[in-house]
């Protein structure tokens, strides 16, 4: 999974490095504004190049560049560890004088430390080896290059690296716009949770088996829940009806009109089979805990944590002193920014000092 992320002047993110090596679940901590969800953003923008959105403009704007500062392309490394191999993909981004539209300065994927193609501006190189190119080629200096590169098989590096990014699960879930409806099927769910109902239906279509696995998290948070079903509503549509049984009493339920945190619940179930059933996986949920009650945080944390323990990898933020309980020094780590002026700085809590409990300094605004 990652084992490194590095982002510098986008947005807050200047010089900003993130070590992620050995730890399948972790915690971002720090005050609104400290660069927690700009993470996320570049997580994303690296899952859309991923799914296929390859024209810059669609992805980066003049705006996130540091304070305007354009005369320094904008850099994004990631190194990710696939099937015991490092992919190392890197993305500078520039805007030169009197464009309005930011164009690619630099470019590469890596294995191992071997180049399986480089780009500088237009010219592409795709490698055989280090030694002899395989083949050269020209790409719109708007455009970049991973999406349209020709895959050879399944095996390929470049194939499970771009459905690794595909599949990436970024979450920021709105609950009001969980519906339930689908009108298609998609291993891809959208950061707002909006296409849960296509999520919930490619999942069961191509592995009905997650069902169960659904079924048993639900019904360790819900014990009244008898089944959950995914009915026909027209030629191509389907909507999700949920069902409750008590003291021989039914009740029917569609989807849309079960609560905020309920529908989270549901998230999480489908987040924990999409993992078990097509991962490893890896998924950054922001403030996982919204929409839940205290009593409820601690469990729905562990389940996550306890699922990409073996497999796949997650990253959350929170500032619910239940979620932040749930991780430890190790791998908890801390952003912070002195101003809107200043970038983001990250640290392992392990490496600050804290007086007391931990809780009442972040209340405290000691830390």
């Amino acid at each position: 999974m990652i084992q490194r992320l590095y982002v510098h002047n986008f947005r807050c993110l200047e010089n900003f490095e993130l070590i992620l090596k050995e730890m399948p679940s972790s915690l971002l901590i720090g005050k609104n504004g400290s660069g927690k969800s700009t993470i996320a953003f570049v997580l994303e923008i690296l899952q859309n190049i991923g799914r296929g959105i390859n024209r810059v403009g669609q992805l980066i704007q003049s705006k996130d560049f540091n304070r305007g500062r354009s005369d320094v392309p904008i850099r994004i490394e990631i190194e990710v560890l696939l099937d015991d191999k490092l992919y190392k993909y890197v993305l500078a981004l520039e805007l030169p004088e009197n464009f309005r539209e930011l164009r690619v300065f630099e470019e590469e994927l890596l294995i191992q430390g071997n180049p399986i193609y480089s780009r500088q501006e237009a010219k592409v190189t795709l490698y055989k080896n280090q030694q002899n190119s395989e083949a050269q080629f020209f790409v719109d200096w708007h455009l970049i290059a991973l999406p349209v590169i020709q895959e050879q098989s399944e095996k390929d590096p470049l194939h499970i690296f771009k459905l690794w990014l595909a599949r990436m699960i970024i979450l920021a879930p709105i609950p009001s716009l969980m519906t339930g409806n689908s009108y298609g099927e998609t291993l891809e769910p959208k950061r707002d949770g909006s296409n849960f109902g296509e999520w919930f239906s490619g999942l069961l279509s191509r592995y009905p088996a997650a069902y169960t696995k659904i079924d048993q998290y639900l019904r360790e948070v819900m014990p009244d829940i008898q089944d959950f079903l995914n009915e026909g509503i027209g030629k191509d549509a389907k909507s999700m009806v949920v069902r409750f049984e008590a003291k021989s009493a039914n009740l029917r339920i569609d989807f849309k009109e079960l609560s905020d945190g309920e529908k989270c619940f549901f998230l999480c179930a489908v987040v924990l089979a999409a993992n078990e059933y097509y991962g490893p996986l890896f998924c950054f949920w922001d403030e996982p805990d919204n929409y839940l009650s205290l009593s409820e945080v601690g469990h729905f944390l562990m389940s996550l944590r306890r699922s990409f323990t073996n497999k796949g990898q997650m990253i959350t933020t929170s500032h619910n002193e239940e979620a932040i309980r749930r991780f430890s020094n190790e791998n908890t780590f801390v952003l912070e920014r002195k101003s809107h002026l200043e970038p983001t700085l990250v640290r392992l809590l392990s490496d600050i000092p804290v007086k007391g409990d931990l809780i009442s300094t972040l209340i405290a605004g000691e830390l």
